[in-house]
């Protein structure tokens, strides 16, 4: 009872925020983006606990337990990309003054392309991010609570998040991100320092109770999980559209109240995106030797919770649990409802009263959660809820990735370079990953995707070379040039640059202890 009511308890605080920020919210920039007021400690923590609701906990934690720490490479990768995204990437699409990040593709190619990728956004969003976010809540509460049935618990999780979410809008998930990170870093450190303590404290015992190779960041070319290969050539590119080209995690970024605070709070994410392998990752593959007998991954971390600690403290990590689910949660159905709203239903030629635009994004908000809800529950079938979102992302991210990369740092390139890169890798990768899945191509989906992104380059390099330069409209501003992000008149460890050379160190150290 006592565990419950913590959570019962975390449940209505959230609710509370959410109705206290509505107050403040009005228009469709309210709702949307805070009202462009976001400062960087409140970027950071939400980016961090966002992301880390979609892809860790039961994700990484299982993986972990089934084929090693080198699913951690996804995490340790963001803070490279943060860093990149930070110099190269935020100063252009805060000068545009975007609200999407399909609407930069506008600016810088065609309507076309803008609409052709918010609508695979919204799809990947809703269908894999939201979706996965509430089918892993549920598969958590019902660890602890076996009598919970999946869709009316998934129904449950969606309404909270979508009410909440409706009422308050971006400035309503920032803040409930910042407590949730809190809650998940602290929550997630004590059941890691319980777990180590079941081998003494002792790294060397942890070690000799973990399978030869879990404990390595590298693996080998004809590895199943994850191949160096598929290290080198495809998270980056997953990383790069996740961190800089997806709407849900892009959207407080948007919402920064300048650059620095934008650049700054993207550090503060990639530092944080240092934690999960210590706090989330290793806790999973020493579970192997406390709980050899788990049959399905996604159970590894709920079960470690409910089976190492007491009374209360069980209660205050599976908080921490439910919080980082809601945050995902909160924050793709935001996303996607501003998608909607402000790529499809509000046009240049149509414009709609500000008050108009925040009740539709509401409505919005509300729709998409439904959806979300009824699709849940078919994610059991997918093998995994890691499988499913890597499944998903490996045909849709080579194209988007091709396009921004080339629009954002080459002249080249117009209409149609953006249309037929998207189109036609979008449709080769469909091939692609239907050829991996009957066995008729070997590959990895990593290493698939670095080979698509690499195809999809050729696909626009050959249509803009046709095509001729574009208007000097579609790339003045649009293309990074040297200097957009001056820092000399900051001091040193102000320096957005600084502070990325310190984060790159610090990756750079962990791959190699864990080499």
């Amino acid at each position: 009872m006592i565990d419950l009511a913590v959570i019962l308890f975390y449940f209505a605080a959230v609710l509370a925020i959410g109705v206290l920020v509505a107050r403040g919210v009005e228009t469709g920039d309210d709702l949307f983006l805070a009202g462009r007021r976001l400062s960087w400690p409140e970027i950071g923590g939400s980016l961090f606990a966002s992301n880390i609701s979609s892809t860790t906990l039961i994700g990484l934690a299982g993986a972990a337990y089934t084929s090693g720490i080198a699913v951690s490479n996804f995490e340790w990768m963001a803070g490279v990309v943060l860093v990149f995204m930070g110099f190269f990437v935020i100063p252009i699409f805060l000068k545009s003054r975007i609200t999407t990040i399909p609407e930069y593709l506008q600016l810088r190619f065609d309507r076309r392309a803008r609409l052709y990728f918010s609508a695979i956004t919204i799809l990947l969003t809703i269908i894999v991010d939201t979706a996965g976010g509430i089918y892993a809540g549920a598969v958590v509460l019902q660890t602890f609570f076996p009598d919970l049935v999946l869709w009316q618990t998934c129904f449950a999780l969606a309404l909270v998040a979508g009410l909440y979410t409706a009422a308050g809008g971006l400035a309503a998930v920032v803040y409930t991100d910042v407590i949730q990170t809190v809650v998940l870093i602290v929550g997630s450190t004590i059941l890691t320092i319980i777990v180590f303590g079941q081998f003494g404290y002792s790294w060397e015992a942890a070690k000799a109770a973990i399978p030869e190779g879990h404990l390595s960041l590298i693996r080998p070319l004809d590895d199943d999980s994850l191949p160096w290969l598929g290290t080198l050539v495809g998270v980056p590119v997953l990383g790069f559209w996740y961190w800089a080209t997806n709407q849900y995690i892009t959207q407080r970024v948007l919402g920064a109240r300048s650059v620095r605070h934008a650049q700054w709070g993207a550090n503060l994410g990639g530092l944080l995106k240092l934690l999960p392998l210590f706090i989330m990752v290793l806790p999973g593959a020493m579970a192997i030797g406390l709980f050899p007998d788990i049959e399905n991954g996604d159970e590894v971390f709920p079960t470690l919770v409910r089976e190492m600690l007491p009374v209360g403290l069980t209660g205050l990590v599976l908080a921490g649990l439910v919080a980082a689910i809601m945050s995902s949660i909160d924050s793709t159905l935001n996303s996607a409802s501003t998608l909607v709203i402000k790529d499809f239903v509000e046009a240049p030629e149509t414009p709609i009263e500000p008050k108009r635009v925040g009740r539709l994004g509401r409505i919005t908000t509300l729709t998409l959660m439904l959806v979300a809800a009824v699709w849940a529950p078919q994610i059991a079938s997918f093998g995994g809820l890691w499988n499913y979102l890597q499944q998903a992302f490996s045909i849709l991210v080579p194209p988007v990735a091709a396009v921004f990369l080339l629009g954002i740092f080459w002249d080249r390139g117009g209409r149609q370079s953006a249309i037929w890169t998207l189109v036609s890798g979008h449709i080769v990768g469909l091939a692609l990953f239907l050829a991996t899945d009957a066995g008729w191509w070997p590959l990895h989906y990593t290493v698939n995707v670095g080979l698509m992104t690499a195809f999809s380059v050729l696909v626009f390099v050959v249509v803009a070379l046709n095509e001729g330069y574009p208007e000097h409209a579609k790339t003045d501003g649009l293309t990074f040039e040297p200097g957009m992000s001056p820092e000399d008149d900051l001091a040193l460890w102000k320096r957005p640059g600084v502070q990325g050379f310190v984060i790159l160190a610090l990756t750079a150290a962990m791959i190699v202890a864990f080499w």
